[in-house]
């Protein structure tokens, strides 16, 4: 009698189970090589977090800079209509940083924590290119364009800055920007403390400054939290987030180690061009990244 007493409270005894869900790196830039978070990759480990345990809440971790507005918004949703399907509380936690594109997915959470030094905010949106007109000018390249349509050669790196085609992207930047405006309203109504001017500005924050001005609930960390909620034993279960990049395909092939997926992927020309998109999406992830001295 005992022993089945011991049986029966052993899973009790271990502790209730939080899933945690990983949101990590730029957001929607993607190549074959280097995928980036975006809803087909995490949807299903979305819906897995909010049904492998009875407990009612989801813990989610973000470290990310941002990127593709359109991917942003359709995780938060997906995250949203669980949140409300099955009933249970988001907790979001930032590490490094949560800007942008990633704290678009922090406001997921009903309620949201940073650490000390992290760095949340940059509620805004950016285009960055270059002009390079002048270089190829300087190397007497001659740039020649055929189009079907008067704006279909809009933004075009090499050619002069149009001030109509800075108008459009304008006009297009601050349609997104109100989306993004609306939703963080929405999300943290009646916690907000700063003026509009401000909060949306795009500038970023230290987690202190955040919280004073109401874009996080308060600075601790996911295992403290989850503790003081939920118990001394509480237990964090990671929900795997599978990448779906050539890379990795390649790498679960019976027999294909890293050096063989690594050569396979250097032979010919289209495997050359991919590694040449995998490298320019490192670069700009990376200057993602800097932005915010990371």
């Amino acid at each position: 009698m005992a022993q089945e007493q011991r049986q029966d409270m052993w899973p009790f005894d271990r502790g209730a189970v939080v899933p945690v869900l990983r949101f990590a790196g730029p957001i929607g830039m993607a190549t074959p090589l280097r995928p980036g978070l975006s809803i087909g990759a995490v949807a299903g480990p979305i819906a897995k977090a909010f049904a492998i345990s009875k407990l009612p809440a989801v813990a989610v971790a973000i470290n990310s800079p941002g990127g593709s507005p359109a991917q942003s918004s359709l995780i938060f949703k997906r995250i949203r209509q669980h949140a409300k399907e099955t009933g249970k509380k988001v907790y979001v936690f930032c590490e490094d940083v949560a800007a942008s594109g990633g704290y678009y997915l922090a406001v997921a959470g009903d309620e949201i924590y940073a650490d000390p030094s992290s760095i949340v905010g940059s509620i805004g949106v950016i285009s960055a290119s270059f002009g390079l007109d002048k270089a190829i000018k300087r190397l007497d390249i001659e740039r020649r364009v055929h189009t079907s349509g008067e704006m279909k050669g809009s933004l075009d790196p090499f050619r002069p800055e149009n001030p109509e085609d800075v108008a459009l992207l304008k006009s297009i930047q601050r349609d997104i920007h109100d989306v993004f405006i609306g939703v963080v309203k929405d999300r943290r109504a009646g916690r907000l403390k700063g003026a509009d001017g401000e909060l949306f500005s795009g500038a970023f924050w230290s987690a202190r400054t955040a919280l004073d001005l109401g874009l996080i609930d308060g600075i601790t960390d996911m295992r403290s939290k989850m503790r003081e909620v939920f118990g001394e034993k509480v237990r964090l279960r990671a929900v795997p987030m599978v990448r779906g990049g050539l890379l990795s395909r390649l790498q679960r092939l019976p027999g294909v180690g890293a050096a063989a997926t690594a050569g396979a992927m250097l032979e010919g020309g289209g495997q050359g061009l991919a590694f040449a998109e995998d490298l320019m999406s490192a670069i700009e992830a990376r200057a993602l990244w800097s932005r915010y001295g990371l």
